[in-house]
């Protein structure tokens, strides 16, 4: 039977008005308790009901390009003009613009409701959001007025083209091309491959944001990132005079991917034959773009970024429906005795999750995916900081904790639904059952948007020393003071302290990176035990918040089984994940002698 959704409602209200609104209040604006709940549970009907059912007969059916077109699965085309007649795909876009004027963190959970009902179903809808936010912030008056409110309706979707066959990550080798016009516009020329949602029969135009490369004077491109641009080009051309389509451009479909998941969203190779674009973020102020090397380029990395978040947070959408489907099935299913005879039933076999290892997987992903949730929230609040006096500061301890929510979080969400899978046991290798897809689903996320190795090296040689390592200096600051303080809760003074702790071995690896005579290589070679470390770490802080909270509601609220759940799955954090730390940090001082001692042509 496929997986029944049950969306996190309840989880996402404590998170949001009880742990991230006491220190952000512009998380939730001016939103009450019952405001945020009424909106969550009707998005949580629309997924449930509508959504979820579609996703297993997606996965069987996949997506088909016949004679140059590109159909989705049944059912989709349905059930995403329901999603944008709800409003759900635009409930954060701006009131001006069209959009429902809610809160980025209310948006964070309905994209989680979303990717856990139907994650591929749920891609269309948020690259568009990603997609038109780049422009609100980047693009030409006429995009705001004639291609973001089309993409705010759901009428227009839209997509980021950056990889090409012979280039990923390295975008100094891309051979993408944008011929400057005399009226300000570019003809752009080139191959994508690996474009999600590059085509499909859901929306009446795609806008395409492509990176590509301005030649030189003498038409030549260079392998640098100086002349690496972001482009607007549709798939269909528009008049930016009155944003009337003129007719077909020069964007085609080469072919779709067969792949391993989310086979209901279309995965293209997109062809730019001479296509006409218009530069991002280039502006002169006389309606034509600038020349400037790299005009727009801010714009690229805002979009790779919050598609960063975007993925981690997807992947912990997979892991909780995984997860919910694994604990009912372990409350259910009869299989031995319990070793305590009190914990024994009357039959002549006990449910599952009397037995300590199926608890060992359900608490290890429960655990995991409430403190991602939170972590999420909180760093999304750091990102949107709207004081000016904190912004640059919490930008950057948002920005320094963007790799981990990519890398940790999709790494753990795929052991998450590995897990739940290890708890139906053969049950959960056959694909009626729906676990397979879910991990077949979630294996993608660590390769999205740079490999998480990628992110780690991001982590360690970027992110932990911009501004002379101010952002990780903060963060830590905060975490000690948050563990340093447990306030009126002695019964945390143990979690506390083994997050002081930890905080002294994270501080002590980070110094590890900075220190003299480093060898080529050492960064690279403890870069990903590091972020892991991190991870770890910041889902501890998140747990002691969390844990400190539910320990005030308790006062008021002795038999609250929530509050008394989440104070459990704290406690295994700290004595289960947080020992892990002490161990990482050991990995990391190792360096690179037992990685690249190795000579090449012996592996």
């Amino acid at each position: 039977m496929p997986t029944n959704y049950r969306a996190p409602v309840d989880d996402f209200v404590f998170l949001l008005h009880d742990v991230i609104a006491p220190e952000a209040p512009h998380a939730i604006g001016d939103l009450t308790r019952e405001d945020t709940r009424e909106v969550l549970q009707q998005a949580a009907r629309f997924f449930e009901e509508v959504w979820a059912p579609l996703d297993a007969p997606a996965d069987e059916q996949g997506c088909r390009l016949e004679n140059g077109k590109v159909s989705t699965p049944d059912g989709y085309a349905s059930g995403y003009a329901a999603l944008c007649e709800a409003g759900w795909n635009s409930a954060t876009a701006p009131e001006a613009l069209g959009g429902g004027g809610l809160p980025e963190a209310i948006g964070q959970a309905l994209r989680e409701f979303s990717a856990s009902a139907s994650n591929s179903l749920g891609l269309y809808s948020g690259l568009t959001n990603g997609a038109h936010a780049t422009i609100r912030r980047n693009g030409e008056p006429w995009m705001l007025e004639h291609v973001v409110p089309r993409m705010i309706a759901g009428r227009w979707t839209g997509t980021m083209c950056l990889t090409e066959p012979h280039c990923g990550t390295d975008l100094r080798l891309m051979k993408t091309r944008a011929v400057p016009q005399a009226d300000g516009s570019y003809r752009i020329s080139g191959t994508k491959i690996f474009i999600s949602g590059g085509d499909h029969d859901l929306s009446d135009n795609v806008i395409h944001l492509v990176l590509a490369k301005v030649p030189d004077e003498a038409g030549q491109l260079r392998d640098d990132l100086g002349t690496v641009n972001l482009f607007l080009v549709p798939k269909f051309g528009i008049d930016p005079a009155t944003g009337e389509g003129t007719g077909r451009n020069g964007v085609d479909v080469g072919g779709i991917e067969h792949k391993m998941g989310l086979k209901g969203n279309a995965t293209c190779t997109m062809y730019f034959e001479d296509a006409l674009g218009w530069r991002l973020g280039g502006s002169t102020g006389s309606g034509q773009t600038s020349n400037r090397s790299s005009a727009g380029m801010s714009g690229m990395f805002e979009m790779m970024n919050s598609a960063r978040l975007g993925t981690g947070l997807q992947a912990v959408a997979s892991a909780q429906r995984a997860y919910s489907h694994a604990a009912g099935y372990a409350r259910e299913r009869l299989a031995g005795r319990a070793a305590d005879p009190a914990d024994r039933s009357g039959g002549v076999a006990d449910p599952i999750i009397a037995q300590p290892d199926v608890r060992r997987l359900l608490l290890k992903q429960a655990s995991f995916i409430e403190a991602a949730r939170a972590l999420g929230l909180y760093v999304r609040q750091l990102l949107e900081e709207p004081d000016e006096t904190k912004r640059a500061d919490r930008v950057a301890m948002g920005s320094l904790l963007t790799p981990v929510v990519k890398a940790y979080f999709s790494d753990r969400s795929f052991e998450s639904a590995n897990d739940a899978m290890q708890i139906l046991g053969g049950h959960g290798y056959i694909r009626d059952n729906g676990i397979e897809q879910l991990v077949r689903d979630a294996r993608i996320f660590q390769l999205y948007e740079g490999a998480n190795g990628v992110q780690a090296l991001d982590l360690a040689l970027r992110k932990l020393r911009s501004n002379d390592g101010r952002a990780f200096a903060d963060f830590l600051h905060r975490v000690e003071s948050t563990a340093s303080a447990p306030g009126r809760h002695p019964e945390l003074q143990g979690h506390a302290e083994v997050l002081a702790d930890a905080a002294g071995h994270v501080r002590a690896a980070g110094r590890w990176f900075a220190a003299a005579g480093r060898k080529p290589y050492d960064t690279g070679a403890s870069s990903y035990d590091f972020l892991t470390m991190m991870g770890i770490f910041s889902c501890g802080y998140m747990w002691l918040r969390m844990a400190a909270v539910s320990l005030e509601k308790l006062r008021a609220e002795p038999e609250s089984r929530f509050h008394r759940r989440k104070l459990e799955l704290a406690r295994y954090w700290f004595e289960r994940e947080m020992p892990m730390i002490e161990a990482l940090r050991r990995r990391v001082e190792t360096g690179s002698g037992c990685l690249m001692g190795l000579p090449a042509e012996l592996f």
